[in-house]
């Protein structure tokens, strides 16, 4: 574990060489602001009846920006998840750096652990402090509150790791841009099969709901992105979805319950597996 702790710091200090923890912190200080003036405009907001809205209203619409929000923090971290680990890995194999670090008596298995810990302390710190910030303003402007948020930042910083395990064990045997190009389609293609089985739940249709419980067991990044929905949710739009029915399930930004706990066992699962998998493929590579 000695060397595994010596590689996560090496690839702490990459990530600051590369500006990656201060551009991720950059844009999102952009990004609160942005969305701070947005929350501030609310109370301008015609209402239906003469009159300004009340602050319940202010909280339900703000609420719901809020998850819009978060669901772009949620891109932005799968994003950064991807293309900070697809060359790392791939990266040192193609240009043969590899060949001169594991020439040494040093263990593959801790220089993937190395990496995976380095980076997935930059993605949980980075799913902590956005989802702080922007909680933290919703609040200040509008007054409201997600009935969850701990729950929501770490649903999202396990969905980060998710993409984060997925990527090293592509890395371990595509080129990097491949990985990455790979890793990507693959979290697009289980938000999308989540989608289609939400419109397969509201239109009865078994086959097509099935879609989507497959999908989010390929690959968990769909399901773990549901249950930071349900804790942005305030009970308002809870309740109002549980009188719609199934029919609410066709829309992608409502989650009706959060993941049961046999489903973020299979998480954990999953995620130590891909790693586990990422070391076994690593350790038969050819260098």
């Amino acid at each position: 574990m000695r060397t595994a702790w010596i590689v996560m710091q090496v690839t702490l200090r990459e990530g600051l060489r590369r500006r990656l923890l201060l551009a991720l912190f950059g844009l999102s200080v952009v990004a609160v602001a942005l969305t701070a003036w947005g929350y501030s405009q609310l109370g301008n907001l015609p209402a239906s009846r003469n009159g300004a809205l009340k602050p319940a209203e202010i909280q339900l619409i703000a609420s719901q920006l809020l998850i819009l929000v978060m669901f772009m923090f949620s891109f932005v971290l799968a994003l950064s998840a991807v293309f900070a680990a697809a060359p790392s890995v791939a990266g040192e194999l193609e240009s043969g750096e590899a060949l001169a670090v594991l020439a040494r008596p040093v263990r593959r298995r801790d220089v993937l652990l190395g990496k995976w810990l380095g980076l997935g302390l930059v993605i949980v710190v980075y799913a902590g402090l956005a989802t702080t910030l922007e909680l933290a303003v919703a609040q200040l402007t509008t007054g409201y509150r997600p009935p969850h948020p701990l729950e929501a930042a770490l649903y999202l910083a396990t969905m980060g790791l998710t993409l984060l395990g997925l990527t090293l064990l592509l890395s371990t045997r595509l080129a990097p841009v491949t990985t990455g190009i790979v890793a990507m389609l693959l979290f697009g293609l289980a938000w999308l099969a989540g989608v289609v089985g939400g419109i397969g739940t509201a239109l009865g249709d078994p086959a097509t709901a099935m879609a989507g419980t497959i999908g989010r067991l390929v690959i968990p990044s769909d399901g773990l992105w549901r249950g930071a929905l349900y804790s942005l949710e305030p009970g308002a739009v809870l309740a109002a979805g549980a009188r719609a029915g199934p029919g609410l399930a066709a829309f992608p930004f409502f989650a009706p319950a959060p993941p049961p706990l046999i489903y973020l066992a299979w998480a954990l699962a999953w995620n130590l597996g891909a790693i586990g998998l990422a070391i076994f493929s690593l350790e038969r590579r050819d260098l």
